[in-house]
């Protein structure tokens, strides 16, 4: 039985540069790279050293507070270098892959006669743990602890996003799979949340509780979607599972091979020919953008979605986490007197000089420009208009701004990321970073608290 979800406050940020429906295979990259900042909070102890052959699968390094969370890599091949940064920090693992893939074997499994706890261990050895985070604190999950429910987000509403339902076209049998396995790690529901007039992959699927979603961005983030269902209290915990790496988990389990093939969109309004591709985890770039071509060199290259991705060269790689590569127009220009006339070629929420509201369905051609610069807070109640959780957002920003852990505690930290605060941030006049500030005061938590 499905649930309804609606969200009245939000704001929904139409771009130019769609991805059409067409799936092509990029072409292969020659070096993958894993990063070890993409697993917020993992200090990475080295298990493949510079020159080893690895198989797809197998492991390069794993957690420094828990051996057990092991990091794979993407493709077989030979790891050819280790970037190191200040005080010999890791910043990156470059894999030199084979021409044809050899995968470790990890074996099929029969999910519906595992217990929780060896399917737990099989998640573990073959480097699938990644793949679940939790809440609070948005880092990788804590196996030993226990979540109350797990989190599902199959609808996106972030600018330019993936169309789930397309991407996980025919990929019914390794989500129910998938999906089964998860429901042993848990006492509770696992929740999968789809758009409500959509035709999803999970509809019709088994252990599930589904619920339908509507409403502007950022109704398909995974943190609304918890709060309107079961509400994370201190002590409790809740995963978070990304749909395409329930595609991984499922497939690892049905084929005992653990494949890193992933679906993105390329989109953006400096896109060419903007579509889907398949690729791998850590794939080169230029792998991708360059087989539609770029409408001109000034660009910006972001892994993941324009709220929340992450600035990346063109010869940087598809982050761990990410099913989209957006580019856009670097906004380097200066506007004179831009602050003083009339603007319709940009978004906002408010109504001042921003005449966005009179087009709802017009797409605009955004940069990278901040059109403004850094400034202390200004109380202007126009956060409240895009923050649909019940929580002060303008408070706890600046009770993390100040290290004030008891404020942040009773202002609702347990149950917020940074990405929650992606449109506060969008839309501040005080060009806060606001997604920043949240994770610092996260990590403050983490340690404090624990």
């Amino acid at each position: 039985m499905s649930k309804d979800i609606r969200i009245r406050k939000g704001l929904d940020i139409k771009l130019v540069g769609e991805a059409e429906k067409v799936t092509a295979e990029a072409t292969k990259s020659n070096v993958y790279a894993i990063k070890p900042d993409d697993f917020h909070g993992i200090v990475p102890k080295v298990i493949a050293k510079q020159g080893t052959e690895v198989k797809a699968g197998e492991p390069l390094f794993h957690s420094k507070s828990n051996e057990n969370i092991l990091f794979p890599s993407p493709v077989s091949g030979e790891v050819v270098e280790i970037i190191r940064g200040a005080k010999r920090k890791i910043l990156a693992f470059k894999i030199l892959a084979d021409k044809e893939q050899q995968f470790t074997d990890f074996g099929t499994k029969d999910v519906k006669s595992m217990s929780g706890d060896e399917i737990k261990s099989h998640l573990l050895s073959s480097g699938c743990w990644p793949f679940i985070k939790q809440r609070p604190y948005d880092v990788i999950a804590n196996p030993d602890v226990a979540p109350k429910a797990i989190f599902v987000s199959a609808y996106s509403t972030a600018p330019l996003a993936a169309d789930l339902e397309y991407v996980l076209g025919g990929k019914e049998k390794e989500l129910q799979t998938a999906i089964t396995a998860l429901s042993k790690l848990t006492q509770g529901d696992v929740h999968v949340s789809v758009g409500k007039k959509g035709n999803s992959p999970f509809n019709g699927l088994d252990n599930v509780t589904l619920h339908n979603v509507s409403g502007p961005h950022p109704a398909g983030n995974v943190g609304v979607q918890i709060a309107k269902v079961d509400p994370i209290n201190k002590g409790e915990v809740v995963w978070v599972v990304n749909p395409q790496d329930l595609v991984i988990i499922g497939e690892l389990l049905l084929t005992g091979k653990f494949n890193s093939e992933r679906t993105i969109a390329l989109a953006g309004s400096s896109v060419k020919n903007p579509k889907y591709f398949k690729t791998r985890i850590g794939a080169e770039v230029s792998s991708v953008i360059y087989d539609s071509g770029v409408k001109d060199n000034n660009i910006r290259v972001i892994s993941g979605n324009v709220l929340t991705g992450d600035n990346v060269k063109p010869d940087g790689n598809l982050g761990f986490y990410h099913d989209m590569i957006t580019v856009i127009p670097e906004g380097d220009d200066y506007e004179l007197f831009g602050w003083n006339k009339p603007i319709f070629n940009k978004i906002s929420p408010s109504r001042a000089l921003t005449f966005s509201w009179l087009f709802p369905n017009k797409k605009y051609d955004l940069n990278t420009n901040t059109n403004g610069e850094h400034r202390a807070f200004v109380v202007t109640g126009n956060y409240e208009t895009v923050f649909p959780l019940d929580i002060y957002p303008l408070q706890i920003l600046k009770a993390c701004a100040v290290n004030d852990l008891d404020a942040m505690e009773q202002l609702g930290m347990y149950e917020v990321a940074p990405e929650d605060f992606a449109l506060t941030e969008f839309i501040c006049v005080s060009k806060q970073p606001h997604q920043q500030i949240i994770r610092e005061g996260l990590d403050l938590m983490l340690k404090e608290i624990g």
